[in-house]
């Protein structure tokens, strides 16, 4: 099981999202509206309306 530093946080989605966003999509959502940097090392989660899926965005250098 991998260990994340202290330093990362994870940011969980208020409402649903929809799964068919891409990876742009999502990242638009974390820019536009959560007001975030995507590449500060954060967990970005994201959960489907019926809340059976889950997408995670991170950031890796």
């Amino acid at each position: 099981m991998p260990l994340l530093p202290r330093a990362v946080r994870i940011l969980l989605a208020r409402e649903p999202v929809d799964m068919r966003n891409s990876i742009d999509g999502l990242a638009a959502i974390v820019r536009a509206e959560w007001k975030e940097s995507l590449y500060a090392g954060h967990l970005f989660v994201f959960v489907s309306r019926r809340g059976d899926k889950v997408k995670i965005l991170s950031w890796e250098r």
